[in-house]
Order: C-alpha cells, then sequence, then structure tokens
C-alpha cells in the first residue's frame, strides 16, 4: 500500500509539474518547450498500468490547458484541434507501449518519432480547426506558420523546441529508470 501510495504521490507530481511548466513556458514564449509528448512516451513505456500511462500525459494537458485558460491570454480550450492534439499525445502514449528495449538508440528514435508525430498532428488539428483556408494552399501556410513554434530563436539558434524538450524529459526520466534498475540489479548481486 505504501509502495502503491508513494507511485500516486509521484506521478500527481509530475502531471503537476508540467501543467505548471506548460503555463509558465507560455508566459515567458516558449512555446512547446514542455516534453508532453515525452511523457506520454515514458508513460506508456514504463507504466504497468495502461489505463494510468494514457491518464498521466492526458490529465497533464488538460491541467495545462486550465491554467492556460485561467491565467493567460493564451486559449487554453480551442475546439477540434485540441481533440486532435490530445489524440495524437494518445499515440505517442500508445507508441510508448512498444518501447520495450530502453537502450540509448531506441529512446532517441522513439523521442525524436514521438516529437514529430506531435507536431504534425497538432498541426493538422488546427488546419481542421478552420483556422485556414480549406485548400492545399491554406494547409501549407498552416505548416509554414507552425514551424516558428517548432523552433527556438533564443542566440539565434534553431534547436526544435518540442524536440528539445522530449529529448532532456526523455534523457532523465528514462536514464532514472535505468538507474533504480541498475540499483536493484546491484542489491540482489
Amino acid at each position: 500500500m505504501k509502495k502503491e501510495y508513494s507511485q500516486i504521490l509521484l506521478v500527481s507530481i509530475i502531471v503537476l509539474m508540467m501543467a505548471f511548466f506548460r503555463v509558465v513556458n507560455a508566459e515567458f514564449h516558449l512555446y512547446n518547450m514542455v516534453p508532453v509528448a515525452a511523457l506520454g512516451l515514458f508513460s506508456g513505456s514504463v507504466l504497468q498500468h495502461k489505463r494510468v500511462a494514457y491518464l498521466i500525459p492526458l490529465l497533464a494537458m488538460f491541467l495545462s490547458d486550465l491554467g492556460l485558460s485561467l491565467f493567460t491570454d493564451v486559449q487554453g480550450f480551442y475546439g477540434i484541434s485540441q481533440i486532435v492534439s490530445y489524440g495524437a499525445l494518445a499515440l505517442v502514449t500508445f507508441m510508448g507501449t512498444f518501447l520495450v528495449k530502453r537502450n540509448v538508440m531506441n529512446v532517441v528514435g522513439y523521442t525524436l518519432s514521438g516529437s514529430m508525430i506531435f507536431f504534425l498532428l497538432s498541426n493538422l488539428g488546427t488546419f481542421l480547426g478552420g483556422y485556414y483556408l480549406y485548400s492545399f494552399s491554406g494547409f501549407v501556410e498552416c505548416f509554414s506558420l507552425a514551424i516558428p513554434f517548432y523552433k527556438s530563436e533564443m542566440a539565434n539558434t534553431f534547436f526544435l523546441n518540442s524536440f528539445l524538450g522530449d529529448a532532456f524529459f526523455s534523457r532523465i526520466a528514462f536514464g532514472i529508470v535505468y538507474l533504480v534498475q541498475q540499483k536493484r540489479t546491484l542489491k540482489i548481486a
């Protein structure tokens, strides 16, 4: 029971932290630096209870959307595009369920893929939400205008915010799991 309570506490802290950082990053115009896709990937890969694995990133996203609506000028709830973004997050979590062998190459590959899938689908949702003309030129315009949200212009670099946030979180989260597993192996031996 104590182990289950500590896991619930840890999950709650992670969800609240992700929601908080998403709201704060929006205020500082550091869009997409919050590793929501990585949280889905990590949850899908590591957590035994798959319902909880899906619940964690979706709850973090919902709470941050609520926080954005209440505490910032950023629109937190935004119709069909939001539903597509939540679906993209669920898809990345599903992808994480296949990340069983967690070596560096697999984690990097899944992280890059998850980040790209989330970017593409969330922007497809923006297009479907009617923010642009329903035409090929509107589709191209939607994705062209999305690129600045995918990159960082800090220090004149063009690193991808979403991928950097996802890569940073993945490295830390999967690294901690690896260290815990190593510690357990050492105790048994």
